[in-house]
């Protein structure tokens, strides 16, 4: 037989037999990449997974006293021992145990020790809803924070939550000293298919929020979500910017900005606590955005936030997916934080 015949003949007879393989067993990548695609996707977090950490060692602590000493003083204690090391404060911390050593003498079990220590914790937290100014365009809130706590995802994640409620939004990447910050806020814009308005890093940042305020008007924009450069909140210059960048916003948009919202790395314990003082002493902040709240065992600074500055926790981030940033609900924390269990 001729060369040439017998290569295709054998080129023939090995398509054949690879597609029958394949019809006996199917492609061989198929069921891996298909397990791999499922195990990728995220689980949505709750309010249950994201308070685990800070329920292990604040919850957790508090019951295990409550358990070995809870005929004693000493139960009292080891209670004011434990919130101030998981971040409560000393305002929330005294509140606390005067109300427990009141109250506590009538658990006779477990459970209404939780139930006690959950009520207490709930009233703390419970607040009434910010009273945001309004105006006649669209609604402006002013994200401020210093590096590293996560702003620029949080803006995104809010963006996502205005946009799910059918809201048109638009971003403005005014955090100009960062490259990468005009970037990330440019990737959430796409990924959300948000307008968003930006300058070249360097910019100035108020000539970036006249120009987004502008084109939010022009575009019957309902919400503008700011993003600013990371403040070293000890520096009375960098300070000042964020000012003018407020009053540049309240020229073009009657009473804007109408929300400053904080945002705070849950994670950095007391240092979260000065944040939150020296911004609100600076710009009039209306509410908390606190991060990472599932990535720490001290989130008792929610206390703190709370109870020393009379700042309500606005949203907190319970896990990394965009629908992880939760309106924060004082009966969720509280009960969250003294569930029996992590189911």
């Amino acid at each position: 037989m001729d060369p040439l015949a017998l290569a295709v003949l054998a080129i023939v007879g090995s398509v054949a037999i690879g597609a029958a393989v394949a019809k006996l067993f199917g492609p061989a990548e198929a069921e891996p990449t298909s397990r791999a695609a499922s195990d990728a996707a995220p689980r949505p977090a709750t309010w249950t997974s994201g308070l685990a950490k800070t329920r292990g060692g604040l919850a957790g602590r508090l019951l295990a006293a409550w358990r070995e000493s809870k005929e004693s003083e000493d139960w009292l204690h080891q209670v004011e021992e434990t919130l101030l090391s998981s971040d409560v404060g000393m305002r929330a911390t005294q509140a606390l145990v005067e109300t427990w050593r009141k109250e506590i003498g009538r658990a006779g079990s477990e459970a209404d020790a939780r139930a006690i220590m959950r009520e207490s914790v709930c009233d703390l937290l419970s607040t009434e809803a910010s009273g945001a100014a309004t105006g006649d365009g669209p609604h402006v809130i002013l994200v401020v924070g210093v590096n590293g706590v996560g702003k620029t995802t949080t803006i995104g994640k809010l963006a996502a939550r205005f946009q799910r409620d059918g809201r048109k939004v638009v971003l403005v990447a005014a955090d100009t000293f960062r490259a990468a910050a005009i970037d990330q806020l440019t990737r959430w814009a796409e990924r959300l298919g948000v307008d968003i308005v930006k300058h070249q890093d360097g910019a100035d940042p108020s000539a970036v929020v006249f120009d987004g305020v502008k084109a939010a008007v022009a575009r019957s924009a309902d919400v503008v979500i700011i993003d600013t450069a990371g403040r070293l909140h000890v520096k009375a210059n960098l300070m000042e910017e964020v000012k003018k960048i407020s009053r540049t916003a309240g020229r073009e948009i009657d009473g804007a900005p109408h929300e400053v919202l904080l945002v705070i790395d849950a994670t950095t314990g007391q240092n979260a606590l000065n944040q939150a003082r020296v911004f609100n002493e600076a710009l009039g902040i209306h509410g908390v955005a606190l991060t990472k709240l599932d990535g720490t065992a001290r989130g008792g600074v929610a206390l703190a936030i709370r109870t020393e500055l009379g700042l309500p926790i606005r949203y907190v981030g319970l896990g990394e997916g965009p629908e992880d940033l939760a309106e924060f609900d004082a009966a969720a924390f509280a009960e969250a934080l003294f569930a029996e269990s992590d189911a």
